[in-house]
């Protein structure tokens, strides 16, 4: 499996990725423009609110010109069959690899009131937050770097980390709607993972790639990064699998770089300050070797290499009514946002301090999305 090279931004390029746009008002609940308020409704799968919260995912990707593949199916739950749909956003189609970010956007099903106003903020409705922020972050860093390939501006080492996208996947069906088995769980990524296995690329359809190699949509993943059970105060994050632990130690280096810099300083927050903050990442030494089941799993199975970053332990509101906007700590997730737009803008090398309009283009794009959004709200 190829792995991207990890460069890492001067600091006045971090500063800029921790600023652009504003990472508190897409994850702040009170602002019902916001990611997270309009995620946070109860969205079980195969109901109204879940289509909702899908067109929302799926028109604020569009907006921003990502290719986006709706992936629905039906299958067959304690409930009988239901209807599910993954939601797929790829930024560059015609790479050969991609890394992938990845949450689950359902709610958990319960049959009666109160248990059907369940809102999972942590569980996932943060997560998927953090994920449009970095895609509205990065968006414009992305267009520079295509236009620099496709104007054949760019050296050897840029052509090859290009040919590396980034892949956001939203999956549906994650919870369980009775007890958590094999088959009562995780409908949308067991589907998306199967589907993946038997799907192959037709030549010419990838830049780089050799023609007629006999590859399918698995092997061209070089990591999956998936996302859950964040947003609450003090989450300890473990390394799980030993296959992606350097890539655990780059996220830890990321927080502690913002961190000591006192990019993590928000509204006095003591807690924040550049020289008293404690890390979300526990020692390597503690690492929990994958046992918690997730989205991650028949994508393990298939020899994908997974970095999981959950709360280990789980958020004391989990599966319970208060996991709602109450469970949510605003510099927590501001602090999400800022380590997941440096991380992965050294993971897939690309260059914010490249030209001196690169901030105009950050600032026109966020514009633009805030009004076409707000316009349709």
């Amino acid at each position: 499996m190829l792995t991207t090279l990890i460069t890492s931004p001067n600091r006045a390029s971090v500063l800029r990725l921790s600023r652009i746009p504003d990472p508190v008002r897409n994850i702040d609940p009170s602002n019902q423009s916001s990611h997270v308020a309009k995620i946070l409704v109860p969205r079980a799968a195969d109901t109204a609110n879940n289509t909702l919260v899908r067109n929302y995912i799926v028109d604020t990707l569009k907006k921003l010109n990502w290719e986006v593949e709706e992936d629905s199916f039906n299958d067959t739950t304690p409930y009988g069959v239901k209807r599910f749909t993954n939601v797929i956003a790829t930024k560059d189609p015609k790479a050969s690899r991609r890394v992938i970010l990845a949450a689950h956007f359902d709610s958990k099903y319960f049959p009666t009131y109160p248990g059907n106003q369940f809102l999972g903020a942590t569980d996932s409705a943060a997560p998927c937050a953090f994920m449009l922020d970095l895609a509205e972050a990065l968006n414009s860093l992305l267009d520079a770097r295509l236009a620099r390939v496709e104007a054949g501006e760019s050296d050897e080492d840029e052509d090859d980390l290009a040919d590396t996208t980034l892949q956001l996947v939203f999956f549906d069906g994650e919870e369980a709607f009775k007890e958590w088995t094999a088959t009562d769980s995780i409908y949308g990524a067991r589907h998306l993972a199967h589907k993946w296995a038997n799907s192959y690329i037709a030549p010419h359809s990838k830049r780089r790639l050799v023609p007629f190699t006999h590859t399918n949509e698995i092997a061209g993943i070089e990591h999956l990064i998936l996302l859950d059970l964040l947003g609450a105060t003090r989450p300890v994050i473990r390394s799980s699998f030993q296959s992606t632990g350097w890539l655990f130690d780059r996220m830890l280096a990321v927080e502690k770089r913002l961190g000591d810099s006192g990019a993590f300083v928000y509204d006095g927050d003591s807690a924040t300050t550049g020289d008293k903050w404690t890390s979300f990442f526990a020692p390597r030494s503690a690492m929990s070797f994958g046992f918690v089941e997730d989205d991650h799993i028949p994508f393990l199975k298939l020899g994908v290499d997974i970095l999981h970053v959950i709360a280990n332990p789980f958020p004391r509101v989990w599966h319970t009514l208060k996991d709602d906007a109450s469970a949510l700590d605003i510099p927590t997730m501001r602090r999400w946002n800022l380590i997941l737009r440096v991380f992965m803008c050294e993971y897939l090398g690309l260059r914010p301090d490249a030209s001196s309009d690169a901030r105009h283009r950050v600032e026109r794009s966020h514009n633009e999305l805030l009004v076409d959004v707000t316009a349709e709200q």
